[in-house]
């Protein structure tokens, strides 16, 4: 059964319920600066750009945010910053009043009981409907490859780049966006940043963090860089992205 997809701005009553929704980022990643400072306000001020999928019983299964932003006015260039970026972006179109031209993804979410279903892929396309819907005429993605943290030490330039025989890309969730008709656009080198005290990496990892230089933590698209002379480590990570034309 396909499951229910609706928006906050038609149906403010779930906004707990959405953001309530358990999901399987690592702790790590939802301490980037800008993203804990600007992700609550996309529910608050942009609702209508985040949808939500409910099954039969009514549970919020998947999630998918996005902002509007104007790319044209900046070039047309997708940012090195990536993720960051576009929630600076967006956020600062929206207090100046400037017209948007392009709508960004910034996540899509599945529940992990409810992983397994396809619901990325109707989210994913709910998410390009709504922005057609709105008028836009392109989406664009940093895309997060979910199976990159399985070998951190590959440069993701040679990672985003890996095919399949039937031209798809390897990654799964590179392969979603491409099956939706997305194409690479760039890599983000340095699409999100976590800079750290010793203590947050060692509560967030469970690991030590006492020797210097690269540290593999489970979920990281990149090694994570500690110094343990100074008292900090920071994961960088890059994303890749995609471009769909609507």
């Amino acid at each position: 059964m396909q499951p229910k997809t609706s928006s906050l701005a038609d149906r403010p009553d779930m906004l707990e319920r959405v953001a309530g929704m358990a999901d399987s980022w690592p702790e790590f990643v939802i301490q980037d600066l800008v993203g804990a400072a600007h992700f609550p306000r996309i529910a608050a001020e942009l609702p209508e750009y985040v949808l939500f999928a409910e099954d039969e019983r009514g549970e919020v299964v998947a999630s998918a945010y996005s902002v509007p932003f104007a790319l044209g006015t900046r070039g047309g260039e997708l940012p090195a910053n990536g993720w960051d970026t576009v929630l600076i972006w967006a956020f600062s179109d929206l207090r100046r009043g400037v017209r948007p031209d392009t709508v960004s993804a910034i996540s899509i979410s599945v529940a992990p009981h409810a992983q397994g279903r396809g619901l990325s892929a109707v989210m994913l396309s709910a998410m390009r409907d709504n922005a057609r819907a709105r008028g836009f005429r392109e989406v664009v993605a940093p895309v997060r490859p979910n199976a990159k943290h399985l070998e951190p030490h590959t440069p993701i330039e040679e990672y985003v780049h890996r095919v399949r025989p039937d031209g798809l890309p390897q990654d799964p969730w590179l392969r979603v966006h491409a099956r939706a008709g997305a194409t690479i656009d760039s890599v983000a080198p340095a699409s999100m940043t976590v800079a750290a005290s010793l203590a947050h990496w060692r509560r967030w990892t469970g690991l030590p963090f006492d020797t210097e230089g690269d540290i593999e933590v489970p979920g990281g698209l990149v090694p994570v860089r500690c110094e343990p002379a100074r008292g900090y480590a920071v994961y960088v990570e890059p994303n890749v992205w995609m471009r769909h034309a609507l």
